[in-house]
């Protein structure tokens, strides 16, 4: 089976990239272990989409086709130190209409794959998984475990923490444990949330609640190994008053509606992101630590990035040639680097014990918030993924 372009991995990544190619010449490969699938009830997994993101996939004809019933705004962001330190920020004080939006993994995910399912040249190979990856100078060949043969001129890693392809390909990953889980969960709060973020650096982690539809909140908490197990094995009524009083019991009782979850936290840097007739992109190219909310939103941008320069190329051009690719890395360089240093950096200065620390990191929060033009750049990162 020959084709131009592999994508291993199906996830937001990996789709949104094979989306992002539906004009191209190109024919597509997408090989994924398993479709998505909308859970019962609510998903587990809620990420912040940036209003970059959200233009990107409305670019895509994705964002309108999603059940808006099921996004929430975020209107304001307030950031807590643990001695008195805080930051805010507010849309309409920063001139945009939403700081990001707040919505399931699966919302995204399952209308990506049906536009997929439609596209005239993405040749969907699902299940499949990969077994052996050849590259030589011509093109790569990709093994299936159920015999298929494909070959392409480029493969496209889009398959997480632990790349298959990114380890066939012998691209070295420096990984730094945190030594934390992130403990999520859905709740049900007593007070309304008016479509703020909240965000807190305790002595006991980094805990976030993000505002949900129908007066729910996503929790997300970075927390040290025990901790985690132990709000794991809290009894439900004793779990929701653990995470009332992290947050200062903000929004009065919370009542638990999804399960608990966990996974663990780690730093990863690639010591590259190409190679010939290889490419890396979202998870497989990077981690960082979940304070920062970016994680997804940097894989939809390496996605854009990636499919523009391909899309770009006139139809003589070798999609796997190093230069070729070399032009993605290099438009790639800067934002995941800023973004794995400053969430790495924040989350060391806040787990240090050193009362000096601790009293620093707080005024830097209360100088931030007194500081319009830095605030300003923020605000525009998380609107348009460049500062």
């Amino acid at each position: 089976m020959k084709f131009d372009l592999i994508i291993v991995g199906g996830g937001l990544a990996g789709a949104a990239m094979a989306v992002a190619l539906r004009r191209s010449r190109l024919r597509i490969a997408l090989v994924e272990q398993g479709a998505p699938r909308r859970p019962d009830g609510w998903d587990q997994r809620i990420y912040a989409y940036s209003p970059a993101s959200a233009a990107f996939l409305a670019d895509l004809g994705v964002w309108a086709h999603l059940d808006h019933a099921r996004l929430t705004p975020v209107a304001e962001m307030q950031i807590h130190g643990d001695a008195g330190g805080t930051l805010r920020f507010a849309a309409y004080e920063s001139g945009v209409s939403e700081l990001a939006w707040i919505g399931e993994s699966s919302l995204v995910h399952v209308e990506l794959w049906e536009s997929l399912k439609r596209q005239h040249n993405v040749s969907l190979l699902c299940p499949a998984i990969p077994e052996a990856l050849d590259v030589g100078e011509g093109g790569a060949t990709l093994r299936l475990q159920d015999g298929r043969v494909l070959t392409a001129a480029l493969v496209v890693g889009a398959d997480g923490r632990d790349s298959w392809v990114r380890r066939e390909a012998g691209i070295g990953a420096s990984i730094k444990p945190y030594a934390e889980m992130g403990v999520v969960a859905n709740f049900r709060s007593e007070q309304p949330h008016r479509g703020t973020a909240f965000q807190w650096f305790t002595r006991e982690g980094v805990l976030a609640w993000l505002p949900l539809a129908d007066g729910l909140i996503s929790m997300v908490w970075s927390a040290a190994d025990a901790l985690a197990a132990e709000l794991l094995e809290l009894p439900e009524r004793s779990f929701c008053e653990r995470v009332a009083a992290a947050g200062g019991n903000r929004l009065g009782r919370l009542e638990l509606v999804t399960p608990r979850a966990a996974f663990p936290l780690r730093l990863m840097r690639t010591e590259s992101v190409v190679r010939p007739r290889i490419a890396l992109i979202g998870d497989a190219a990077h981690a960082i630590h979940p304070l920062s909310g970016h994680g997804i939103n940097l894989g939809f941008q390496d996605a854009r990035a990636l499919a523009e320069v391909l899309y770009a190329l006139p139809a003589w051009r070798d999609p796997g040639e190093l230069a070729v690719l070399r032009a993605y890395a290099r438009g790639r360089a800067e934002e995941p680097f800023l973004l794995q240093y400053a969430t790495d950096g924040l989350s060391r200065l806040f787990a240090s014990g050193n009362p000096l620390v601790g009293s620093l990191r707080n005024v830097g929060l209360n100088l931030t918030s007194r500081l319009p033009v830095l605030k300003s750049v923020l605000v525009r990162y998380a609107a348009t993924g460049r500062f």
